[in-house]
């Protein structure tokens, strides 16, 4: 199993220890100032005692493990992947980062080349076995939970979300084909796609539509030998072409000749690069081509590519006409990928930005001179520039734990225990989750970038500190997968109104629930009372918004993204608080133990996350409400 390809040597030591802790940075020393070319190359740490925190103490992850039957995630298991991932994310990936921005995909006559160290990365990150690690043994894969998959995504993701967006298509192209695919097509496909030689891909967009698939005009033409003949164009097709993997397997959306209108005519299809010969080896001449690749604002050594599919060879995947529904898996997946992202720009913005606050001098603070031997104080002291390095930490650390929380109800999509009905239950909770994931987050995470900029002040304009890469490649992360705005609209109209507010209210019952349980607590009280407020007014404003949609329908699509980021403030501020409890629980147990600092930290980010972040919810609850005409009245000529 896993031990055996890549982490043995670190299974074998007789403990474990994080290798980052996420100390409290009003009490780090100060460093003095350094050389521009010295800051500027120091990578991503990952923060092993945060991740730890996360799982063990907050999700007590263990637990969880043994309810979904996932034997082989024991604790030596899981601290054997991270240990020996974050040496990989750290070593080989962080440093190809800013070489794959300035370089970039190079496209010539089809052909895609990736930057300097991108194959070779990708090679080793192969032969050590992670391409599968959340796939099942039988297919070739580790048989570890998805949950640690995502963990994985994280590290890989925070050190080069470029190079990582590779095997993270490929990893819904392989969940696709678990939960829909042929016994015959995972045999044939999903080995290669574990073992690396083959990368997958998910083919949506056309250039006339994006999130309107129903407009989808690729076609897909019976051959008469149980094969399809696909003919269309698909556009910015990330991991489209690239020479990384010796084959590429798209997951396409095409539609058959008697298909019904809209998206109820859409099919979903598996289309290799090159198709397989009898002997298993590939046939040299293309499937499928790459018409070119995009010039992007960000994620520049990611291949965004033009697909141009020419009669070429098809395999139906699951039922005719199924294909959206079918492909929401790679999409879900997608966008619980997307909403790493969001993290990935929090966490990697925090500790850059945190690092030259300690390090950079500048004036006094206001209170007097706090580092009196230096010829100025370092701008950790002032209160604006704390400000934003706790609204950058309050962001990365609560994100994580909605990730991580969303990700382990996925591990139950593949536990043999559970039941079809329990899947089901399970898939409709989390998909409540997944715009607030991927919406929410990734919105929080674009401003955390934009605070690391800010906190290195014109330095962070320019490209030496690598701060405003961080902006760039975030960016996209609230476009692709569906933009803010759809996400909202999921949310808020198919996801909370569709079903009658049954999922909302489960989850404002669970809020509920903890509040009342900890508002005796005086340490806890000021956290719970807030929170219960909070999760009457939800309700409370969703059903406002509800009556309002009966007289105006366009009153969904006005505050679907108050809504939206309301709801994610309010689900934050639950995490924030629960993780404040553990810390309580934590200090009370050892005050004085080595993680006492740690623990004081967070409950410090806690009290500033409900002091200065949830208020925030006030607004979007006063504009969500406000009637749409302001935006409809003005006729679209005076546009």
């Amino acid at each position: 199993m896993f031990a055996a390809r890549g982490v043995s040597r670190v299974l074998a030591k007789a403990a474990w220890r994080p290798s980052l802790s996420r100390t409290p940075f009003v009490t780090s020393p100060v460093i003095s100032s350094l050389p521009n070319s010295v800051m500027a190359s120091r990578g991503y740490k990952v923060p092993l005692t945060e991740i730890d925190f996360v799982l063990n103490d907050l999700l007590d992850v263990q637990s969880h493990y043994k309810k979904v039957g996932a034997t082989e995630a024991t604790p030596d298991m899981v601290n054997a992947v991270l240990e020996e991932c974050s040496k990989f994310s750290e070593d080989k990936l962080a440093p190809l980062d800013p070489i794959g921005d300035r370089i970039g995909c190079k496209y010539s006559e089809g052909v895609v080349t990736t930057p300097p160290g991108f194959k070779e990365a990708y090679s080793e990150y192969s032969e050590g076995g992670w391409c599968g690690l959340s796939v099942p043994s039988e297919y070739g894969g580790q048989g570890l939970p998805m949950s640690l998959g995502v963990i994985r995504s994280e590290l890989t993701g925070c050190a080069n979300w470029s190079w990582g967006m590779y095997p993270g298509l490929s990893l819904g192209a392989m969940n696709t084909l678990l939960l829909h695919g042929s016994k015959e097509q995972k045999d044939t496909y999903l080995p290669p796609m574990c073992e690396g030689r083959w990368t997958g891909t998910m083919c949506l967009t056309e250039a006339h539509c994006g999130t309107d698939l129903g407009q989808v005009k690729t076609k897909a033409i019976p051959a008469g030998d149980g094969t399809f003949k696909l003919t269309g164009t698909k556009i910015f097709i990330s991991a489209g072409e690239h020479d990384m993997a010796e084959n590429i397997i798209h997951i396409v959306l095409a539609k058959l000749p008697d298909a019904p209108a809209g998206t109820k005519g859409i099919s979903l299809f598996l289309v290799p690069k090159h198709l397989q010969k009898k002997d298993g080896t590939l046939e040299e001449k293309r499937n499928v081509t790459c018409g070119g690749i995009e010039d992007k604002m960000g994620i520049k050594a990611s291949a965004t590519c033009v697909m141009n599919f020419e009669d070429s060879v098809g395999y139906l995947i699951g039922q005719p006409n199924d294909g959206l529904q079918q492909m929401f898996t790679f999409m879900n997946t997608a966008r619980l990928g997307t909403g790493l992202q969001g993290l990935a720009a929090c966490e990697l913005s925090y500790q850059g930005a945190v690092r030259y606050a300690r390090e950079r001098l500048s004036m006094r603070a206001l209170s007097g001179a706090q580092y009196p031997e230096q010829v100025a104080d370092p701008l950790i002291v002032h209160p604006d520039v704390r400000r934003m390095l706790l609204t950058q930490r309050a962001f990365s650390e609560a994100s994580r734990a909605i990730i991580y929380n969303a990700s382990m109800m996925g591990d139950y999509w593949f536990a043999e225990s559970s039941s079809q009905t329990e899947k089901d239950e399970i898939e409709d909770y989390l998909g409540f989750f997944t715009p607030i994931c991927k919406g929410f987050v990734t919105e929080v995470g674009l401003e955390a970038a934009s605070h690391g900029i800010q906190v290195f002040g014109g330095h962070g304009y320019i490209k030496e500190h690598g701060m405003e890469r961080i902006y760039r490649d975030a960016r996209i992360s609230t476009l692709y997968e569906g933009t803010t705005g759809i996400q909202a609209l999921d949310l808020l109209g198919r996801k909370v109104l569709m079903n009658k507010g049954k999922l909302l209210r489960r989850f404002c019952s669970e809020v509920r629930q903890f509040s009342t349980e900890n508002i005796s607590d005086p340490a806890a009280r000021s956290h719970a009372l807030q929170l219960l407020y909070r999760q009457g007014e939800w309700q409370w404003l969703t059903l406002r918004l509800a009556l309002k949609a009966r007289s105006d329908r366009d009153a969904i699509n006005a505050s679907c993204v108050d809504y939206l980021m309301y709801s994610g403030y309010v689900t934050m501020g639950y995490w924030w608080a629960r993780m404040a409890k553990v810390a309580r629980q934590k200090l009370s147990a050892d005050p004085t133990g080595p993680k006492a600092e740690f623990y004081r930290s967070k409950l410090q980010v806690a009290d500033f996350y409900f002091d200065r972040i949830l208020p925030r919810a006030n607004s979007h609850a006063k504009t969500m409400l406000a009637s749409p005409s302001t935006l409809m009245t003005m006729p679209e000529e005076a546009f």
